[in-house]
């Protein structure tokens, strides 16, 4: 094919070497900035490059898979569907001439593990791997996998924008690194801190003032959907006549898309409020001014629950880099950063790849059809965790796609032919068929299609709209769900119901939820809780099954789920549920309640009293109340608190035998050494404090006990004869005594054998202290001289010997007339 003519970007100089490297070794990374010209130029030049086989170019999202196929065809003077085509999860334009397939990541794993071979194709393209999705890394890790064992003629190109190359490089080896500089112009980055102001707030006011401040087009770039909502509500009416308001995200209609990405009208200026979607890969004509909220929305997997919730976070110092970047790619620019100058360094480097934090299930499933069955095994820039493998595997295991012994099942297989998520496929597959399966294929769809329907987190209200729905992307959602639906047929079928909760209830088992205290909030069962807005519909139903959430465990916001009403939750009871007889302990009474509950994992159903309560039961749930009140809750009284006090001393002083007497040690070992002590309590009450007493003892070895009082007294006898209380403290042991009391002691008091000095508090006849010692003989004969010529005049009834030392002790004032005792 003759190479068409490209425009003069920067690629273009590298492009004979890039070609070089494909034909003479099959693998290359390129790394170039964003305006360079990589994604539609590498592609056209190596259809001359490489005379036979197609060429895949692989991007992220089906923007940028659309926009990238239209400006390539726009550059050979044809259409999308000619010499260019592109083929992604809803939409298709590829025809008999087309030597160039954009698809997106997902498209081309489900590519690769259909035909190992590749039959066909040449070159793959991965573009914008810099984003680290989980397909991509998948799909780079087959490709190289397919280029060892079958296709050493394949070429194998990764190309990015910021990336490390030379650990791709490494992973491709060998494989040349070519680098080439992007086409931008300067851009001033500006810091604008929002400290606690809301971030729709913080946008929608550096839009207005840049509008007034800036020429051109404003791209913000905002978390998500609800996000960009909200800043829109906040700019409505109160932008200039010439300004387009435009939203940019993936569940956006393409004709809703394509307003955001083509140019304004001539006069016009736009302002794109988008997500992550924006960041690479396409460019906005005529943007000038950045405004970077600083955020974005990510999936976070949690291995413990097994569930990925939305979560939003700080983007990488790589991320603000693009954003910023946006703003020159046809003229000098400005970037408005809603943080601090200083917080940048503190931004991670690189987002944290997909792989290493989400749901590895469909990974393992595609990998056991592909006849691979440790992923470890492939070429990963990032292995796997192996917490994730493991819960992946468990919960494949539960759908039944493996058998005990690990085994990919028939069940399995059609699960993975099917294009979804292992959960939705296992909900499709099981479903009877005519309407039961026909709805599970819509629902899967709805679930997996960001914005079908409308943004109601009723999912049966978005099926409603869906299924109303003439546009185009509604149409190919359905037919798509029909397709599922048809290649879902044949198998054991064990879901007759219309009832669209019971049958999401087949892919979320354990987000069946329960409504639990006040209106809007449920516990699922994972154990996780979950609210809704309390406005909503959703709120009031007796359960959920929950399909999206979003934040932290105990605030986790439901996005999206579908009502469950008590015949249905009955339904699932039978299914699911558990009784179980429990003994726990009541913070808000302090003391051990029995209760039979029904459940559904966590989720508590119903509960009600149990007359009787183990003995044992009750004395390990009293423990781990204890524990969850803290050490604090224990009812010691005075005489216990110094045991306990002089028992942590003699350890920390002598060691060995004595035990630790620390918080975390008694916490650890109360049903050693307290239980046995309080038989038959079933509330912190029935606790005394000689039980406490009791069990702290019980702690000694053998014949310990014994030396306490010599070792670790309680008081101690000074020279008058009085015996005086001991204060043990963190790191000293205190006496507090009347300085006269002490006259005629030439050592410094110690005990435990002398190991451990007082800290002597020198008291005046008003116990008011006037020194601390750890030396007293050194007082006698340095500060005595200055305390007695300042005491001794206001305290004139009491003894002020010149040399204390060889002073007789007392403990009382003289009486009138009676000379001063000592020498």
């Amino acid at each position: 094919m003759t190479p068409p003519s490209l425009p003069d970007l920067p690629v273009v100089a590298v492009l004979p070497e890039l070609g070089q490297a494909l034909v003479g070794g099959g693998r290359a990374v390129l790394v170039a900035p964003p305006g360079a010209g990589k994604t539609s130029l590498v592609p056209l030049h190596l259809l001359s490059t490489l005379p036979e086989g197609r060429i895949i170019l692989i991007e992220p999202r089906r923007l940028a898979a659309r926009a990238a196929a239209a400006r390539m065809a726009a550059l050979l003077g044809e259409t999308v569907g000619q010499t260019v085509g592109w083929r992604m999860r809803l939409d298709t334009r590829i025809g008999r001439a087309t030597r160039i397939e954009v698809v997106t990541e997902g498209v081309f794993t489900r590519l690769i593990l259909d035909d190992p071979e590749l039959a066909g194709i040449a070159c793959v393209i991965f573009d914008e791997f810099h984003e680290r999705s989980l397909d991509a890394d998948f799909g780079l890790a087959l490709a190289l996998d397919v280029r060892s064992a079958l296709r050493d003629d394949l070429s194998i190109l990764v190309m990015s924008a910021t990336l490390d190359g030379a650990r791709v490089a490494e992973l491709l080896a060998p494989a040349p690194i070519i680098q080439t500089q992007g086409r931008s112009h300067p851009v001033e980055i500006v810091h604008r801190e929002r400290g606690s102001e809301r971030i729709e707030d913080a946008v929608a006011t550096a839009i207005r003032d840049a509008l007034a401040e800036d020429d051109g087009s404003i791209l913000a770039f905002l978390p998500g959907q609800r996000e960009i909502e909200r800043v829109a509500e906040r700019l409505s009416g109160r932008l200039p006549a010439d300004v387009i308001l435009a939203p940019l995200y993936g569940a956006l209609d393409t004709a809703d898309q394509d307003i955001a990405i083509r140019p304004a009208p001539a006069g016009r200026r736009k302002v794109v409020l988008a997500t992550s979607i924006a960041q690479t890969s396409i460019t906005i004509d005529g943007v000038r001014t950045i405004v970077d909220s600083g955020l974005s929305r990510r999936p976070v997997f949690e291995p413990a629950t097994g569930l990925s919730r939305l979560e939003t976070v700080a983007v990488s110092r790589a991320s603000a880099d693009q954003r910023a970047g946006r703003a020159g790619r046809t003229g000098p620019g400005r970037a408005i950063r809603l943080w601090r100058a200083e917080q940048t360094n503190a931004l991670p480097a690189f987002d944290t790849p997909e792989i290493l934090s989400t749901d590895l299930s469909g990974l393992i499933l595609d990998c056991a059809a592909f006849g691979i069955g440790d992923p470890a095994a492939l070429a990963f820039l990032d292995p796997p965790p192996e917490p994730a493998l493991i819960e992946a595997r468990g919960l494949l295991t539960a759908l039944g796609a493996f058998d005990a012994d690990g085994r990919l099942t028939e069940a399995g297989r059609r699960m993975r032919s099917l294009a979804l998520p292992p959960r939705l496929a296992a909900m499709v597959v099981r479903a009877a068929p005519g309407t039961p399966r026909r709805l599970a294929a819509e629902f899967a769809v709805l679930v997996t299609e960001r914005g079908l329907g409308g943004n109601d987190p009723d999912l049966a209200e978005r099926h409603r709209r869906l299924v109303a729905d003439r546009g185009p992307r509604a149409r190919a959602a359905l037919e798509l769900a029909r397709r599922l639906g048809a290649d879902a047929n044949a198998g054991e079928s064990r879901i007759d119901t219309p009832d669209p909760a019971l049958l999401l209830a087949e892919a979320y088992p354990d987000r069946i939820a329960v409504a639990r205290g006040a209106r809007g909030h449920f516990v699922l069962a994972s154990g996780r809780g979950g609210q809704i807005e309390d406005t909503t519909r959703l709120a009031g139903a007796p359960g959920l099954i929950v399909a999206e959430l979003q934040g932290a465990a105990r605030a986790a916001r439901i996005l999206s789920a579908v009502a469950l009403d008590k015949a249905g939750l009955a339904i699932l009871e039978e299914r699911y549920g558990t009784q179980e007889d429990r003994v726990l302990f009541d913070p808000a009474s302090r003391s051990v309640r029995a209760r039979r509950q029904r459940r559904i994992g966590r989720a508590v159903l119903s509960e009600t009293p149990l007359p009787d309560v183990d003995p044992g039961a009750a004395a390990a749930a009293l423990a781990d109340g204890i524990r969850s009140l803290g050490a604090d809750s224990l009812p010691f009284d005075t005489e216990g608190r110094r045991l306990l006090e002089r028992l942590r001393f003699l350890n920390g002083t002598l060691g060995d035998p004595w035990p630790a007497m620390d918080e975390a040690s008694l916490m650890d070992t109360l049903e050693a050494w307290l239980m046995p002590f309080a038989p038959g309590a079933t509330r912190l009450s029935d606790i005394g404090a000689g039980a406490l007493r009791e069990g702290l003892l019980h702690r000694l070895p053998h014949g310990l006990s014994g030396q306490i009082e010599r070792l670790a007294p309680s008081h101690y006898a000074v020279p008058t004869g009085s015996r005086l209380p001991l204060r043990y403290e963190e790191d000293k042991v205190v006496l507090a005594v009347r300085v006269q009391e002490l006259f005629g002691l030439t050592q410094h008091p110690a005990i435990a054998g002398g190991r451990m000095p007082l800290t002597l508090e020198l008291l005046s006849p008003a116990h008011r202290p006037i020194q601390i010692t750890l030396d007293l003989p050194g007082f006698w004969s340095g500060s005595w001289r200055d305390v007695r010529a300042a005491l001794r005049g206001r305290y004139p009834k009491h003894v002020w010997p010149e040399d204390p030392a060889r002073a007789a002790p007392t403990a009382r004032a003289r009486r009138p007339g009676e000379p001063a005792p000592g020498v």
